[in-house]
């Protein structure tokens, strides 16, 4: 009988370890292991595609690409795997002058023709729910809706990317997304995983400057560059063939925020590039890019130290000068987010006659992932019908069923060649507008390599570094500073200084220093980690050549456009008893000059001016943070002056806008609210225009001109000297 009981008492605990028994023969541990497909076949070379020589096109017979690739592609659902966090609208696009001497595609050949467009802007790491402010590369996707069919330019705020070959993108996705056995950090790369595989592979490096600098952390999407990445190719009527590197230019210039600055935007407000977006719209600020292109005859493809199809390599604009052919302008807001923001497809396989691709091996893998991504995230093979995707000139094929089909196709034919339909829809022949891809001679032996000239990992991030003001560099030295220091193995610290003293030894001292770890001596061949089984490591030793062009004047952003104040936000701190004629007089003037005004006051409501005037703040101090401003004013007033004084979140949004270098400006009256901050002891007692300008406060009683001084310094963006000097050589 107790037998019994006790056979009883124990068949859960039983059950639950047969339960266990079971799921163990589902769980796989490749420790010690070598790697196969998903159906077994043990593979030889995992960091290469098949391609036709080591600087050929991939083969689309690579199964081993297309099955990782594809079941990347089908990771998850609905959400896109990256670029899920995204914002978007509508606009158009314009050509300055006539480009058929470069390209037969008619958007660029007609100075006339007036192109539709819709662009998504987007975070990559994050999902739908995170931040927009996160450390992270911005997806910029245009597509333009020509009288050709659909032209996706599908690019980001960065030039290069990561990785050099696209049978490594899942690899790269899946070690900056959450860990797995834990989900966390989100939208965030200061995590081991993700360092783990940066410090394996050494061709990220020149990526990574670029991540870890203030590019990462655009003040706007307004105010950010888009690139194609990839080099393509501009075939004109006659079949002649250059390469082409596509840049678009903002017309507000290229500003970020300070990583401190983003890390509150974040808490104050996560939606803040999609409302700056959306509100500048609304509004009539309507955004603007210039399209940029430089143009590489076929004659000069091996001319330069580097190999203009790496992804991970830029061309120098120094060396290949950026022309300025066509202007984009956001005029609409979309009317149904979901509907167009999150259903539109992007794909680099959408080209126009006059585009072509070449053989960028990451390029090469994105032609064939994006239609497989848009099958599985939206449904099946009919999301050109979606109306956000639909061209503006009819579709006529032989494509016919398949998932929510929209099109209702008439006639008995649906294959060609046939007789019955008098073999309709006919194939075009190149002068009547139809695609033929550039003749490009391929005689190569099928090989799983990278081209040598792909070996060269370190010279333009070196370039990159160098290239960046005193104060970029700082933040870089921060930012890697940072995520290093989020990294628990000391062992991947070690080998990511063993690779930043590649790039830089003052600049991998800096970090090592602030880690308390001293730099390895890691020989380069045993810094790459990426390479075949078969391989000879000496062969994949990272060349660390110094290059012949040490700084790039367009890699920094200390020398963009500082001449407008056009949507810069700005705060005008107020109480009862605010001198109303002062802020009238500088509020007015800013918006004169395109500025957004907000007065934030104590409370909402209506605050009474000395002069008995009725005011009404557009935001309490409760509800407003000063890192969702561009700078602040504070008027006089006595009754004012004494509120704001004593109000302890008025001190700290003057203390907060001066940590973040932003302008500030207060009338002489409003000296002991500014009395009351941490900054107001490091101001020089005598002040000059010149002093102002270089620490951007100003104080005076002349409201015009403030004013005028105001304005100059809001133009200027950020006064980095305030930042605490840290000595880099050049």
């Amino acid at each position: 009988m107790a037998k019994k009981t006790s056979d009883k008492n124990n068949a859960p605990a039983q059950q639950e370890n047969d339960k266990t028994i079971k799921l163990e023969s589902f769980v796989a541990d490749s420790s010690g292991e070598f790697m196969t497909s998903n159906h077994g076949l043990k593979i030889n070379d995992d960091q290469n595609s098949l391609k036709a020589g080591d600087r050929g096109a991939t083969l689309l017979e690579d199964f081993i690409l297309r099955e990782k690739i594809t079941h990347f592609d089908h990771e998850r659902i609905p959400e896109r795997v990256v670029h899920a966090r995204g914002s978007a609208a509508h606009g158009v696009f314009k050509v300055y002058e006539d480009m058929s001497e470069l390209t037969r595609a008619a958007f660029l050949c007609d100075p006339g023709v007036e192109t539709p467009v819709f662009v998504r802007f987007s975070t990559v790491a994050g999902s739908r729910g995170s931040s927009d402010l996160a450390r992270d590369v911005r997806g910029f996707a245009v597509k333009f809706y020509t009288q050709e069919g659909n032209f996706d330019l599908v690019g980001n705020n960065m030039p290069v990317f990561f990785i050099q070959d696209a049978i490594k993108f899942p690899d790269l996705v899946h070690a900056v997304k959450p860990e797995p056995d834990n989900e966390m950090p989100q939208a965030a790369s200061a995590h081991d995983t993700f360092w783990d595989f940066i410090s394996q592979l050494p061709e990220s490096a020149h990526m990574i400057m670029w991540a870890m600098s203030d590019r990462a952390l655009p003040r706007s999407y307004r105010m950010m560059e888009g690139f194609g990445v990839h080099t393509f190719r501009f075939v004109n009527e006659n079949g002649v063939a250059n390469f082409v590197k596509f840049h678009w230019k903002p017309l507000l210039g290229v500003h970020s925020v300070a990583w401190d600055e983003a890390q509150n935007i974040s808490g104050k407000d996560p939606d803040f590039h999609r409302r700056d977006l959306w509100d500048a719209i609304e509004a009539g600020a309507f955004p603007e890019w210039e399209l940029g292109v430089q143009i590489v005859p076929e004659a000069d493809e091996f001319k330069f130290e580097f190999d203009i199809l790496d992804p991970t390599k830029l061309i120098p604009e120094e060396l290949v000068p950026v022309q300025r052919i066509g202007k984009m302008t956001l005029n609409r807001n979309t009317d149904n987010f979901f509907a167009e923001t999150e259903q539109v497809a992007f794909h680099v396989g959408h080209v126009v006659p006059g585009i072509d691709f070449t053989n960028d091996p990451l390029l090469q893998g994105r032609l064939f992932s994006y239609t497989d991504t848009q099958l599985i995230r939206l449904g099946g093979p009919n999301f050109h019908e979606i109306p956000i995707n639909r061209p503006v000139v009819p579709v006529h094929n032989n494509q016919r069923d398949g998932h929510m089909r929209q099109t209702i196709n008439r006639g008995k034919t649906s294959y060609g060649p046939n007789a019955i339909g008098a073999n309709d829809p006919k194939q075009a022949k190149a002068a009547e507008g139809g695609f033929v891809s550039y003749n490009e001679r391929i005689d190569a032996k099928k090989i799983r390599a990278r081209s040598r000239s792909f070996f060269d990992h370190f010279s333009q991030a070196r370039l990159f570094f160098n290239s960046q003001s005193d104060a970029e560099k700082n933040h870089i030295i921060d930012a890697l500073s940072f995520e290093l220091g989020k990294v628990k193995a000391v062992a991947i610290r070690e080998r990511m200084l063993a690779l930043l003293n590649q790039i830089d030894g003052a600049l991998a001292a800096e970090i090592a220093f602030a880690l308390g770890i001293h730099i390895p001596d890691i020989p380069l061949e045993e810094l790459n980690n990426s390479v075949p089984a078969d391989a000879d490591r000496s062969e994949y030793a990272s060349l660390n050549p110094e290059g012949s062009l040490t700084k790039s004047d367009a890699l920094s952003m200390a020398g963009t456009i500082k001449d407008t104040i056009q949507t810069r936000k700005v705060a005008i701190l107020a109480a009862d008893g605010v001198n109303e004629q002062s802020l009238s007089k500088v509020k007015d003037a800013l918006i004169a000059e395109g500025a957004v005004v907000h007065i934030i006051a104590p409370k909402l409501g209506q605050i009474i001016a000395k002069n008995d005037k009725l005011i009404t703040p557009d935001e309490s101090f409760l509800t407003a943070a000063s890192v969702l401003y561009d700078a602040v004013y504070v008027p006089g007033g006595g009754n004012s002056v004494a509120t704001l004084e004593a109000h302890a979140d008025a001190v700290h949004f003057l203390n907060e806008a001066f940590k973040h270098c932003k302008a500030i400006a207060a009338d002489d009256e409003a000296i002991q609210v500014l009395e009351s901050t941490y900054f107001f002891k490091k101001l020089p007692a005598e002040y000059s225009q010149e002093t102002v300008l270089r620490e951007g406060v100003i104080v005076s009683a002349d409201v015009k001109n403030l004013t005028e001084t105001f304005i100059k310094m809001i133009a200027m963006h950020r006064f980095w000297d305030r930042e605490n000097p840290r000595k880099i050589p050049a």
